[in-house]
Order: C-alpha cells, then sequence, then structure tokens
C-alpha cells in the first residue's frame, strides 16, 4: 500500500460528514476485507465498482450542470470523493456524491476517490439527506420525501430529526405539508415553476390549483399569493406602490411598500429567510441603509422556536 498523504479540499459540508482523510491507493482488486480495514480514508477504486444509492433523495439531475462539472473534472480530476458502503465483494453503494459519480463516468474515469463507511440503511439515508441539504442540492419536494421516508421506513419524527439536519421542527413540518398537494402543483415546484414561498400560500388556499395558475400566469409574489390565498382585496383608492395594514398602535391603519414596488434582491432574501425559518417573512427597506424584517407565526410553538434562535440557538 502506498503511503498515505494528507487530502485536501474536502469542502466544508462533507468535511464535516466525513472527517479529514487520509488518501490511501488501494489496487483495483484489493478483496474487500482489505477495503474495510482503512473505513474514513480515502482510497481509488474502479468506477464500475459503484452503484448508485437506493437512498438517494434527488431525483433530478441537470444535464447541463453534469457536462460543466464532467469538463472540470477532465481537466482538474474528482477534488472530493464519493461517500460509499460496500453491499457485496467488490460492489458499493453510493451514499453521497452520486452527481460527481455520474459527471465522472461522462469523463470516462476509470477509478474515483472514494471513502468507505460502515452503515445501516437509516444511516445511509440521513447522511445522503445532510450532503444534498448542505450543498442546498434537493428541491422543496425532494427535501420532504426524505424525511418523510426516514419517519416512514426507520421510525425517526419530526423533533429527531431537527438537530440531525439543522432544521427547525416547524421547517420540517412545513415542507412535509407539501407533500399533500395536488400532483399537478408537485410537478411546477419540482420544475422551479413555483417557490417555497409560493407552495406555502398555496397550502392555506381552499383552491390550490386556481392560485398556483395565478401566481404564474401574473407572477405573483410570495406576498402578494398569500394575500389571495387569505382572500384579502386590495384596498381601493390606494396607489399600487402601498397597501392598508392594520397598525399595532392606536392608529388603525398605517401605510407600507407592497411587495409589487420591492426589488428583486429584496423579495430573494425573503424567500431565502422565510425557506430557513419555515414562516412568512416580509422585509420592509427605508432606503439603502435601514428597514425592519418581519417574522410572522401562526402558533405559539412557532414563537418559541424564532425565540429561541435568536437567543442563541440557530
Amino acid at each position: 500500500m502506498a503511503q498515505a498523504k494528507q487530502t485536501k479540499g474536502l469542502g466544508r459540508g462533507l468535511s464535516s460528514l466525513m472527517g479529514e482523510a487520509a488518501l490511501v491507493e488501494v489496487s483495483p482488486h484489493s478483496t474487500s476485507k482489505h477495503a474495510g480495514d482503512v473505513e474514513r480514508d480515502v482510497m481509488r477504486l474502479p468506477i464500475s465498482q459503484l452503484v448508485a444509492g437506493k437512498y438517494q433523495p434527488r431525483r433530478h439531475f441537470d444535464d447541463e450542470a453534469l457536462t460543466e462539472l464532467c469538463v472540470s473534472i477532465e481537466k482538474h480530476g474528482l477534488m472530493q470523493p464519493i461517500m460509499v458502503r460496500e453491499i457485496a465483494a467488490l460492489q458499493y453503494e453510493i451514499i453521497a456524491g452520486e452527481r460527481r459519480f455520474r459527471a465522472a463516468k461522462l469523463a470516462k474515469l476509470k477509478e474515483v476517490p472514494v471513502i468507505i463507511r460502515n452503515v445501516n440503511d437509516s444511516q445511509a439515508l440521513e447522511l445522503a439527506l445532510i450532503e444534498n441539504i448542505q450543498r442546498a442540492d434537493l428541491n422543496p419536494l425532494e427535501e420532504a420525501a426524505g424525511y418523510q421516508r426516514l419517519m416512514e421506513e426507520f421510525g425517526y419524527t419530526q423533533e429527531k430529526l431537527s438537530p440531525i439536519v439543522g432544521k427547525s421542527r416547524s421547517h420540517i413540518a412545513n415542507l412535509l405539508r407539501l407533500l399533500k398537494l395536488p400532483e399537478g402543483i408537485k410537478k411546477r415546484i419540482d420544475s422551479g415553476e413555483l417557490t417555497m414561498g409560493h407552495a406555502r400560500a398555496i397550502l392555506m388556499s381552499k383552491n390550490p390549483e386556481e392560485l398556483a395558475q395565478q401566481i404564474i400566469d401574473i407572477g405573483l409574489s410570495v406576498r402578494q399569493a398569500e394575500e389571495r390565498a387569505k382572500g384579502i382585496v386590495e384596498t381601493p383608492n390606494v396607489p399600487d406602490n402601498v397597501e392598508m395594514i392594520s397598525s399595532p398602535k392606536a392608529r388603525p391603519q398605517v401605510l407600507r411598500r407592497s411587495s409589487a414596488a420591492k426589488s428583486e434582491d429584496v423579495l430573494q432574501l425573503e424567500n431565502m429567510l422565510a425557506d430557513s425559518l419555515g414562516l412568512r417573512v416580509s422585509i420592509d427597506a427605508r432606503g439603502a441603509q435601514a428597514g425592519e424584517v418581519i417574522i410572522s407565526y401562526d402558533s405559539l410553538t412557532q414563537l418559541d422556536e424564532i425565540l429561541r434562535r435568536l437567543g442563541g440557538g440557530m
């Protein structure tokens, strides 16, 4: 066996999963016992010995992105190892890194760097989910399906999943609700026509398919979709760039800039925060340097989660 040398560039996400590993050159004809002796070390295996993971949560792989990764691999090699587990003699199932595996096959690599882990089925799904979530590779439905599978097949609860995947329990609960949407709406979430924020608004609607079509046809923002889901009608005789809302103080009404007047950057930030927290978020900018962030909650449980995060639990 060649002398081990330290690898670099595993990436922050994979490093936390795998730990820093030593690169160990292993003959393509190594026995399975020999390979198992160096768990957590990076070794090279014939790509023909790798098979796709049955617990891979990703269902969609972008062809253009795969081609770009293939070109990079052809030029620089495969910089990050693929995590696998042994399922038979000289056969390994992919736990994390299937996108790299597919791109390596396109690049016609004969061998690839791997890390072998001795894990059971539930751990394999857990690791695959974590890697994809850390890389933001999953769409909301893929992430939700992964959570549901862990819960149904392996007895996980939302409370147990929360610290494992680094998401709030309310975020997990909101994602799981997406699985109850009509199939036509799910396809539009998969395709990217509807965002996670839009999907949450649709869940509140009495006519989800009608609202989904309006979002696509009119180009409604998340906030506009939420208002339609709640049956809120725009106040007459008010300019297009403002809306009337209830004030928490003595004044019955106060003017605020509507989402239609917000920049695309602000709307994108709203969606990112809403996806991260699993709650409705509104950002109202006051010029270039100031503004306010409003986080809406529907229960004391959600309020407790907000307070926990503000108190340093994030």
